[in-house]
């Protein structure tokens, strides 16, 4: 998982909205709606925190073992080393039943070891990953794949919060943007009725997370949802896009026909949509 700090400046926005999309309707048509809705609970905070009595490698095994619980991995042996390195961590993707991870000797300063629970909700998603054999062609597709899952799956707003920024030097984990990570929250947020703000230290990473949920919101304003309006239905027709649109849940491209008001589910999701003609 590559990093950035104050010696990389940090891009923001949605530069890879399309390929976020698609690894969420990859995950739903991998898992199912069933599949993704076991995953209803985001994981707190108390279980990935690091507590000083246990010392440094005690406290990063338990940690990276209550993330292996959480998305749903078999029980094993966690093995937790760090070492210097160029990016954040790393993991052997082996077939276990052990699981080894690597991360960026940065993390064993006392100033970092807060982000330890962050960098290993990424590493232990891609064991996930490789497990179901989801993946993506090229080395960048596979960790925004990995970014979506683990948030969408309820430990990524740990990396979202390890985003961090003052006047002298910046913090991020992760191939997603700020706001991309937020995106991907809000997605979730709204499927399970979740408020992740409680959850952010960082403040920055708070406004990433809104205006992630407001681009999310823009979703469910996209013609012909009824929720675009009369006007915003009226252009897209008028550009001839009226009809075909992404499912403002999964991202899955559906169409619709006609002039008259419908329901539409989405075949991936299983997500009932009013659209208006």
């Amino acid at each position: 998982m590559p990093h950035s700090d104050e010696v990389s400046p940090v891009v923001h926005g949605f530069p890879h909205l399309d390929t976020v999309r698609s690894a969420i309707t990859a995950l739903y048509r991998r898992l199912s709606p069933d599949g993704v809705r076991r995953y209803d609970v985001s994981i707190p905070a108390s279980d990935v925190l690091m507590d000083a009595t246990d010392g440094l490698h005690l406290g990063a095994q338990r940690v990276a073992r209550a993330l292996v619980r959480h998305l749903g991995l078999p029980e094993a042996r966690m093995v937790v080393s760090f070492r210097a390195m160029e990016h954040a961590a790393s993991v052997e993707l082996g077939a276990g039943p052990e699981y080894f991870v690597e991360l960026n000797e940065r993390f064993a300063r006392p100033a970092h070891q807060r982000d330890i629970g962050a960098a290993l909700a990424h590493e232990i998603t891609h064991v996930l990953l490789h497990r179901l054999g989801l993946e993506r062609p090229t080395v960048a597709g596979n960790e925004i794949l990995t970014d979506v899952v683990t948030t969408y799956l309820g430990a990524g707003w740990l990396l979202l919060d390890a985003f961090r920024q003052d006047g002298m030097s910046s913090q991020k984990l992760g191939y997603l943007t700020p706001e991309e990570f937020g995106y991907v929250l809000a997605k979730r947020a709204a499927l399970f009725g979740e408020d992740p703000s409680p959850w952010f230290t960082s403040a920055v990473a708070y406004e990433a997370w809104v205006r992630g949920r407001d681009e999310a919101a823009r979703d469910w304003r996209r013609p012909p949802l009824a929720g675009a309006g009369w006007a915003a239905r009226r252009r897209a027709r008028t550009h001839g896009a009226d009809g075909v649109f992404p499912c403002p849940v999964c991202g899955q491209r559906l169409r619709v026909a006609g002039t008259r008001r419908v329901k539409a589910r989405c075949g991936v999701c299983g997500t009932v949509l009013d659209c208006a003609p």
